[in-house]
């Protein structure tokens, strides 16, 4: 007598059967899918034989090339660096200057009015400066970096970044989609978070989510670009400077491009173990890009909406700046002290008690480490400026002690380090949970003070100390 087979049975077998099959398998079952009608294609549709390839396949050769993919993308990424950090320094500059100008006269205004110095001091050199400075240098990188990012997502080309990424995520675990978070995380990482809802799986958008700080964002930029002016373009003829400059300012990103792979594979195969899903991708025709639509997208969408966020947590730093550099005990104000406290620790780790205390107190924004460091270092009672190339390399290295390996672990710690309290909040309201917004912080931090430690221990080891 035969027995009937259930659909349950079959859904079980299938189950069984299923660790069985490669790694590879639905990949495979993709490419014959798409093969066989391939194979239909060219055998019901006839295109004239003077037009084998199309101006969409022409430019795919060049783009999505095996050899050429990568390069052309890397070079396009200095290409936009180069126009965000070259195009932003004048309107940044005008914007601080009208800002600080605003700061001047209404503290004068209210210093007439015979009110405390400690509420005009607190009010406008600690709260209002704190804005100013996050406005002034995030505002016209973003303003000029979300276009541009818009105008070649619009274009159709960051679907050919992700099909040239896609085999280095799949290799560490991760969604190929997630390359293009992480292009966003350049303009914001709390951006490069929100946009982690293009991948439908939550176990790689988690990846994606936690990994993200590891792109610097361009709040990062002005620490980096400072340290390769100063450390390493010093060394080289100025005609070359600036390019050599630019250059680690990339090998850096690479940097935090390889980390985002190793972590990524890591929590692949720790905390957010799970198989990786199928990833067709289809390579939209390039179009011309809509003008209203990537006005709205990148100003009102992208630019106003994390900068709103960033001056909802620089408020209060600026306000905590100002009352540790005007609070004084014993002859030294309070970040002083603090600063003294930690560079213990700063020193372990090839930095010192200054550039701890400047992190901590930018945890809101990472634009006003720089200005914090500043501060403190020339003893003033609020976030001061940037004095000039001559004068900046003396204070740091005459004046404070600076070498070539507090540069490296500095480019390293900003890298690496938590992110700001604007994507912190992004990430518990994108996962709706304290647990993983705690954890990106936890990996991060940890991860950069590991990676310092190790660094200078073998710096001191072979005698790699000099400035």
């Amino acid at each position: 007598m035969s027995t009937s087979i259930s659909p349950q049975d079959i859904l079980n077998r299938a189950e069984s059967l299923r660790p069985q099959l490669e790694n590879g398998f639905r990949d495979e079952m993709v490419k014959s899918i798409y093969n066989e009608v391939e194979h239909i294609t060219r055998r019901a549709v006839h295109t004239p034989a003077d037009r084998k390839w199309d101006l969409d396949q022409r430019i795919d050769r060049l783009v999505t090339s095996p050899m050429l993919g990568l390069p052309i993308m890397l070079l396009l990424l200095a290409a936009v660096f180069w126009v965000t950090i070259v195009g932003a320094n004048v309107p940044s500059k005008l914007l601080a200057d009208g800002l600080f100008f605003i700061e001047d006269k209404a503290a004068g205004l209210f210093t007439q009015l015979g009110l405390p110095w400690w509420v005009t001091g607190f009010l406008w050199h600690g709260v209002f400066r704190g804005l100013a400075w996050v406005v002034s240098v995030m505002l016209p990188p973003m303003a000029i970096f979300f276009p541009i990012f818009t105008i070649l997502e619009d274009l159709g080309y960051l679907p050919r970044v992700a099909f040239n990424l896609d085999w280095l995520f799949k290799r560490a675990g991760a969604h190929g989609k997630q390359s293009l978070t992480m292009a966003m995380g350049f303009g914001c990482n709390a951006a490069g978070v929100i946009a982690t809802r293009v991948i439908d799986s939550p176990r790689e958008r988690l990846i994606a989510i936690l990994t993200n700080n590891f792109v610097p964002c361009n709040g990062r930029f002005p620490t980096l670009i400072m340290l390769a002016t100063v450390f390493v373009a010093a060394s080289f003829p100025p005609a070359v400077a600036s390019f050599v400059a630019a250059g680690s300012v990339v090998g850096v990103v690479l940097v935090g491009v390889f980390f985002t792979l190793l972590v990524s594979w890591a929590l692949s195969k720790t905390l957010l173990k799970g198989e990786a899903s199928a990833f067709t991708l289809e390579l939209p025709p390039y179009r011309r890009p809509n003008i209203a639509r990537i006005f709205y997208t990148s100003v009102i969408d992208r630019t106003i909406f994390v900068l709103w966020r960033a001056m909802q947590t620089a408020a209060p730093a600026g306000a905590v700046i100002w009352i540790l550099g005007n609070i004084n005990v014993g002859g030294l104000n309070l970040a002083q002290h603090v600063a003294n406290f930690l560079n213990p620790l700063g020193l372990l780790i090839g930095l010192d008690g200054v550039i701890l205390l400047a992190y901590i107190i930018a945890i809101p924004a990472n634009e006003i480490v720089v200005p914090t460091m500043m501060m403190v270092y020339m003893g003033v009672g609020m976030m001061t400026d940037l004095p000039g190339f001559t004068e900046l390399r003396s204070l740091l290295i005459d004046g404070h002690g600076w070498t070539l390996l507090t540069a490296v672990n500095l480019m390293l710690f900003s890298l690496l380090h938590n992110p700001c309290a604007t994507t912190i909040m992004t990430i518990y309201k994108e996962t709706k949970s304290f647990k993983w917004a705690a954890l990106s912080v936890i990996i991060t931090l940890g991860l950069a003070f590991l990676v310092t430690f190790t660094t200078a221990t073998l710096a001191r080891a072979i005698g790699w100390v000099t400035g």
